[in-house]
């Protein structure tokens, strides 16, 4: 079984804000697995379906990105699912808009969402795909990971989503290893 989970903050007043990298990749994966996001439990929207034989669920968290965590710890409890069984995709100021970098384990390097996740679920260790979203040191941190893409940065935001988006479907199938290997290349 593999679960991905993509952090974001619900509602229309935070789609497409930088913070939602996570759920705007969900909807690419959703999409690319010809899936649709039409039902709640574990506290999020979430899918169940299969690819090449796999189990998977795909996770959006309600209970925004502070509590992700708990909407994660739900769905492990309830298929009696691992921490290895885990992807998530997130938002990183670290990272250039249109970046991506794979990573097996780490600490949650200031992201309130992965602390959630790590505080629930009881380790670091856990697959993660972070997607580059900038900083600006003139905006104060919380202005900007709610913010709206600048209209320059669309096309390298799109770009960096749609690779998470196929480095998600490549590790259902593929040693995360693997997939690091060659989505970190790109």
């Amino acid at each position: 079984m593999k679960i991905i989970a993509g952090l974001g903050n619900p509602g229309l007043k935070y789609e497409n804000t930088r913070h939602n990298a996570g759920f705007m990749t969900m909807d690419k994966i959703a999409r690319e697995l010809g899936e649709t996001w039409n039902q709640e439990k574990f506290s999020s929207q979430w899918i169940k379906t299969k690819v090449h034989g796999e189990d998977v669920v795909l996770l959006k968290p309600l209970t925004y990105m502070n509590e992700s965590g708990i909407a994660l710890r739900q769905c492990l409890d309830f298929y009696k699912a691992a921490p290895e069984d885990v992807l998530v995709l997130y938002d990183d100021v670290d990272l250039p808009v249109g970046k991506i970098r794979l990573r097996q384990k780490g600490s949650a390097g200031g992201h309130n969402g992965i602390k959630s996740v790590i505080q629930c679920i009881f380790t670091q260790e856990f697959d993660r795909i972070r997607i580059g979203v900038g900083k600006d040191p003139r905006i104060p941190m919380i202005n900007w990971v709610l913010g709206k893409f600048r209209p320059a940065e669309k096309e390298d935001i799109e770009a960096a989503t749609d690779l998470a988006a196929q480095a998600a479907i490549y590790a259902i199938t593929h040693p995360y290893s693997d997939t690091m290997n060659h989505f970190n290349k790109k």
